[in-house]
């Protein structure tokens, strides 16, 4: 893809003659959202480390009684999920100028889709788990979600690229609508029929699938989601726009989606979790944050497009050793996310046996949607969980780094896998 000398795709970490030990960047690559996808990746890194090491016996965001801390870094990752899909869709548009066919676009994705499934189902369940007892338990987490939602935008494809920008505002703003016309799956019991279709695409929790099958536990549903991606596919085009027209419009989106936040937070609208004043003005304003996720609502997904939105533009010149670190995690997101679980896992396992002398069973367990609740008293403060989490970081940095510069030396459909 050609593009104009003030279009981002000319905007490179390699593109600086100044900055030392570029990672080159492959055709076409935008510097701003591989500086947010990475940062996307450690601050996924941040919460996978809180779950195994700090380990709470209770919802981090359970203001009775998380503190400001914890709930706070739990908060911040919300952006993740978000930010990560809205750009997949955004790149997915950029992929297909390169390409040159929505055909071939469209087998991409329901390639694409179809693998990140699979691994989700295979590696990233075990790393979860670290247990090989699939006959058990199957889960549905991020990958999962973004392989449906590639799947589903495989089809949307086809059709004009305002039309599917329309279809992923409409799933953004009506989703929650859904909440009061389907029936909700009875808790703790079996689903079948069109009430397991509608936990597994929208209400999420866990069913089993058959009656001798596996329970299929469903973390990130894929209704409210799949408008997330058709949205960053209708963006794609602002991304080469004239620099200051770029600018200006992300700017606007952004902030008209934080206006739409804090208007429908206010007035309690389209959210299942009320904010409501609490002891301390620091805790109110903790609780008129506290949108909900599962499955992700209306004022959820605005708090969070928002701020990512008005940051495109402002990263686009963003330099030095932060920018470029973040820039080769973004550029191999999917290695990133696949070791770093494990990677979690085992450390978990080795200060379990430097404490007590063993792994305690609860490392093994189905997490993170069937596990119990972690034994009285473990768990580690959060300096360890942000201390881990750049441990981390430092680990994967030289296999992202090596990633990135074989995709730039030698793309390839395989390799786009990674």
């Amino acid at each position: 893809m050609r593009s104009a000398p003030d279009t981002p795709g000319n905007t490179r970490t390699g593109a600086h003659a100044g900055s030392p030990g570029p990672v080159p960047a492959s055709p076409g690559r935008i510097l701003s959202l591989d500086v947010i996808r990475g940062a996307v990746m450690l601050l996924m890194a941040v919460d996978h480390a809180r779950w195994f090491l700090s380990a709470s016996r209770f919802d981090p965001t359970d203001l009775d009684r998380a503190t400001a801390a914890l709930f706070l870094s739990r908060w911040i990752t919300h952006f993740c999920a978000p930010a990560f899909l809205f750009l997949a869709g955004a790149g997915a548009f950029l992929h297909g100028r390169r390409v040159r066919s929505r055909a071939a676009l469209a087998r991409f994705l329901l390639t694409r889709g179809v693998w990140l499934i699979l691994v989700e189902m295979t590696a990233v369940r075990l790393g979860w788990t670290f247990n090989f007892d699939y006959g058990a338990y199957l889960f549905g987490g991020v990958l999962w979600m973004i392989g449906c939602c590639m799947i589903l935008l495989a089809a949307l494809v086809f059709l004009p690229t305002w039309v599917v920008g329309g279809v992923g505002v409409a799933v953004i703003a009506c989703h929650g609508a859904l909440e009061s016309i389907l029936p909700t799956p009875p808790a703790g019991q079996a689903v079948t029929g069109a009430a397991r279709l509608w936990q597994v695409l929208y209400f999420g929790g866990t069913s089993r699938l058959g009656e001798d099958g596996p329970s299929f536990s469903v973390l990130f549903s894929v209704v409210p989601w799949v408008g997330v991606i058709a949205a960053g596919y209708a963006f794609g085009p602002v991304m080469l726009l004239p620099a200051e027209r770029r600018r200006r419009i992300c700017i606007a989106a952004g902030m008209a989606a934080v206006a739409g936040f804090v208007v429908l937070r206010g007035l309690n609208l389209l959210d299942p979790r009320p904010w409501s004043p609490q002891e301390s003005p620091a805790f109110t304003v903790l609780s008129f944050l506290n949108a909900d996720k599962y499955p992700a609502s209306t004022p959820f997904l605005l708090m969070t497009l928002g701020p990512t939105l008005a940051l495109v533009p402002l990263l686009e010149h963003a330099r030095g050793p932060l920018a470029r670190g973040l820039a080769v995690f973004g550029r191999a997101p999917f290695l990133f996310y696949v070791l770093h679980l494990p990677v979690i896992h085992l450390a978990a396992v080795l200060l379990s046996l430097a404490r007590y002398g063993e792994v305690i069973p609860w490392l093994g367990a189905n997490h993170p949607m069937l596990a119990p609740l972690p034994p009285a008293g473990y768990g580690y403060g959060l300096g360890t969980v942000y201390l881990a989490s750049a441990a981390v970081a430092a680990l994967l940095y030289v296999p992202c780094r090596r990633l990135a510069e074989l995709k730039a030396r030698r793309p390839s459909r395989w390799l786009s896998l990674l």
